[in-house]
């Protein structure tokens, strides 16, 4: 009985923290989002509730735009960290040696060692017109002058990509480690091809990774701030900016709500579309054991 009661007690002190943390930093604050969203200012301090906000977002071509772009280069970002974490992800976990596997890890976690601010800004220092990239090719003969490679968006999604590909790579390492050589060498002795076993044993095998790996990398692209600002300048056209806009430079709260609430239900629902495709579920990937 005694050790039952200390079990409990232990559960209960391991997940209060969490619970908190989950209560007040995640719902709570998306129920005030959510009640804000439908809060229309009709008068100094004077507030009815409705769907007004919902409606002036659907009939501004330029809202809705900007979410769906975000959508698509989001996606895009997702589809390219996929294309360069995998043959990363497969190497670590299938070919190099476990004494290294270690050591190749740690490299791919060192653009966490800085903040996203940081950089960003050394992307800026590598593209910008003055910048290294700039210097050289104009020392090796190859441009005339000066160039300037930022604010547009194959720099912006360079960026993202760069950012949050070891988001990719670290489900997909937990995936394929998993996987049993012996499937690999029966698909070779059966007369697969190199394509043939990758695509009917590895891919099988490795999507729940895959589609995790690629739920948090789309979360993470679409709710991003700094990098397409940065690398983006005036013309980055990305959600996170309207929103921010809302809040902070007209200080208008019920439509930064509202952007809010629709970046998450839209992002959901692609995630929801993704899962669907794919015949997975949220239990098979990011809540895998």
């Amino acid at each position: 009985m005694a050790r039952s009661d200390a079990g409990k007690l232990s559960l209960i002190l391991l997940m209060t923290p969490f619970l908190m943390w989950i209560v007040l930093l995640i719902i709570l604050p998306q129920i005030g989002i959510g009640y804000l969203s439908f809060q229309e200012k009709v008068g100094p301090r004077q507030y009815v509730f409705g769907v007004g906000n919902y409606v002036e977002f659907l009939s501004e071509p330029i809202y809705w735009n900007t979410l769906l772009r975000t959508a698509w280069m989001s996606i895009l970002v997702t589809i390219l960290a996929l294309m360069i974490g995998f043959p990363v992800a497969y190497y670590i976990a299938k070919i190099a040696r476990k004494r290294s596997r270690a050591a190749l890890f740690l490299l791919c976690l060192i653009p966490l060692w800085v903040s996203d601010l940081v950089r960003a800004f050394g992307w800026i220092v590598l593209l910008r017109e003055t910048g290294v990239i700039s210097g050289a090719l104009q020392s090796v003969g190859l441009i005339g002058g000066p160039v300037e490679l930022l604010y547009n968006d194959i720099t912006v999604v360079i960026g993202l990509v760069y950012t949050v590909v070891l988001f990719m790579i670290v489900p997909l390492v937990s995936t394929l480690e998993g996987m049993d050589n012996s499937l690999l060498e029966a698909g070779y002795n059966l007369g697969g091809t190199r394509f043939t076993v990758f695509r009917m044993i590895v891919v099988p095998y490795a999507m729940p990774g895959i589609v995790a790996g690629c739920i948090i990398v789309f979360m993470l692209t679409a709710g991003s701030y700094l990098t397409p600002i940065l690398l983006g300048g005036k013309n980055s056209m990305w959600f996170t900016e309207q929103i921010y806009t809302q809040f902070i430079t007209r200080y208008n709260w019920e439509s930064g709500s509202t952007f809010g609430v629709l970046l998450l239900l839209f992002t959901s629902a692609v995630v929801w579309l993704g899962l669907r495709l794919t015949g997975q579920n949220l239990a098979s990937t990011v809540a895998k054991e």
